[in-house]
């Protein structure tokens, strides 16, 4: 009968087990790892990744880290290949085969092939004295002593290690290439994360409105043009420039404090020398402003002189927090 304390005992010696694994690959990282990275690297061709089963799975997620990170890659099906996908391999491409036991039949029939057409070739397995490991180029050990499965049957640890060693792989590549952030975005355009890298403080304030009021506008007015605008912000301009900001706060303190408003105009509540940032900021340094100052909008400024208001709510409404 399974208990709460034998359910996390199993995950707990699971997550043990293939933490030991993970662990000991380190000692497998040599020349053929090296002289592998360095192979991709220099090579005019795509990587070609291949496999059977589970480790066609991490083939795929592999293949995908490659690809984000600046490493052309392609995922073959060891199964396909040998029905009509051998012809998107080209002349100079590298081909990464994974597998466990590097003895699998699909395996073997798909060796010969590619090594008569003289592409270089890379095993992931964890038995570099296999029928795989001894027909390539290079051998990445992913040997592991025993799947966190009870039985020592599904692949668990074994697909761990292959994993972790493509992203040893991709992350030796990176490094290599000198892949910036900047290179990051542009492959992740879409998700919250390249918006961090790409999204500028002038992509966000220019949809919003424009509050402004003069240095003798009426508080009645400055209330208006905070109200209409939606920003909870005013800026206040001498000159196309930044004078001082009203917040909806500065307002309610004001009016906790005067009982006749009627001769107070914008200068004699707003706050001199209000947070700002310029139009072509990154979007995460006006986020990374506002926690550190604990307000919720920025006056932005283009070449000295007003721009417009960039809101935490623009913020969180790409993602970016």
């Amino acid at each position: 009968m399974n208990t709460k304390e034998s359910i996390i005992k199993t995950a707990k010696l699971t997550i043990e087990i293939e933490s030991k694994a993970i662990l000991q690959l380190s000692e497998f990282i040599n020349d053929d790892f090296a002289d592998a990275v360095n192979l991709i690297h220099q090579s005019k061709g795509r990587v070609i990744i291949t496999g059977i089963g589970k480790s066609a799975i991490i083939a795929t997620k592999i293949v995908a880290t490659l690809n984000s990170t600046g490493t052309p890659a392609i995922f073959m099906h060891a199964a396909d290949a040998i029905h009509g996908d051998l012809g998107l391999i080209l002349e100079d491409d590298v081909v990464i085969f994974i597998s466990k036991s590097g003895n699998t039949p699909e395996i073997k029939v798909l060796v010969p092939f590619i090594k008569s057409a003289k592409n270089k070739m890379i095993a992931v397995t964890g038995n570099k004295d296999s029928y795989l490991g001894q027909q390539v180029d290079y051998v990445l050990n992913t040997f592991v002593e025993k799947e966190a499965c009870p039985n020592n049957l599904a692949p668990t640890t074994s697909t761990t290690a292959q994993l972790v060693m493509g992203d040893a792989l991709a992350i030796c590549l990176l490094e290599l290439q000198g892949f910036s952030s900047k290179d990051f975005a542009k492959y992740h355009p879409g998700g919250a994360l390249g918006k961090r890298l790409y999204l500028r403080v002038h992509d966000l304030s220019s949809v919003n409105q424009k509050p402004q009021v003069t240095l003798n506008t009426s508080i009645k007015d400055v209330i208006i043009e905070i109200t209409e605008k939606m920003l909870g912000v005013t800026a206040v301009i001498e000159n196309n420039q930044i004078a001082g900001i009203i917040t909806d706060g500065d307002l309610r303190r004001m009016l906790s404090k005067v009982d006749n408003i009627s001769s107070l105009t914008a200068k004699d509540i707003m706050s001199i020398n209000p947070k700002r940032i310029q139009a072509d900021a990154m979007a995460i340094d006006a986020m990374d402003m506002m926690e550190a100052n604990g307000i919720s909008q920025l006056l932005v400024e283009e070449h000295g002189f007003y721009a417009g208001v960039v809101h935490l709510h623009d913020l969180i409404k790409e993602g970016i927090i």
